[in-house]
């Protein structure tokens, strides 16, 4: 049996909303939980190929279980108790960005974000195909973020989408989003959580 202990109900809820979101998108989505430090951080995969997260202070044994996000959502907002079974058994899509090693870069006004994503939403709207949005849409960088010292990164339109998609914005009038990066991820931190993406795309191996 897995065990998953958020003692504040608060925070409780606040995953419970975040899959709740996860699920909205993808009902077939899977949930990462993985436990360091007291504190349990919550990756989930989206439609848009961006990894979104979230963390609440608690602890998990074991320490690192891949569940059905459906599952985790009703053993959240059905059984409700301090301690629940998220399940077990998914099988997680390649590997989690790091750790340590980001460097920040920038903070972007959330009103700009949620700007450049309604200019986003609508292009997609214009250009959707009978499987959403071209690739080569999602794919095309909205945004790009520097300082003195730090790295240039590019934001693809997918990964504001995302942020949108999970509803970490909150208050598009407030806050600002905070973009930070390792040589090949980058970070997304609003309000109500992150999204994460590869930088870098690993080039499939050819076969003579």
């Amino acid at each position: 049996m897995t065990a998953l202990t958020v003692p504040d109900p608060a925070e409780r809820g606040d995953l419970g909303a975040f899959v709740a979101r996860v699920v909205r998108l993808d009902q077939a989505a899977i949930v990462r939980l993985r436990a360091s430090g007291g504190t349990v951080t919550a990756w989930a995969t989206t439609p848009f190929d961006v990894l979104a997260s979230r963390s609440v202070h608690g602890t998990l044994d074991p320490a690192d279980v891949t569940v059905p996000g459906a599952g985790l959502l009703t053993a959240l907002t059905v059984d409700r108790a301090e301690t629940v079974d998220p399940g077990a058994g998914g099988l997680w899509p390649g590997d989690l960005p790091p750790d340590e090693g980001w460097a920040p870069v920038d903070d972007v006004p959330a009103a700009e974000v949620d700007a450049v994503t309604e200019r986003g939403l609508a292009l997609a709207r214009e250009n959707a195909g009978p499987l959403g949005p071209p690739a080569s849409l999602l794919d095309q960088t909205v945004l790009t973020v520097t300082n003195s010292a730090g790295p240039v990164v590019k934001i693809p339109l997918r990964c504001l989408f995302a942020l949108s998609g999970m509803g970490f914005l909150g208050d598009p009038g407030a806050g600002a989003v905070r973009v930070s990066a390792t040589g090949s991820w980058l970070r997304l931190d609003a309000r109500y959580g992150a999204v994460v993406r590869r930088r870098v795309t690993t080039l499939p191996l050819l076969l003579a």
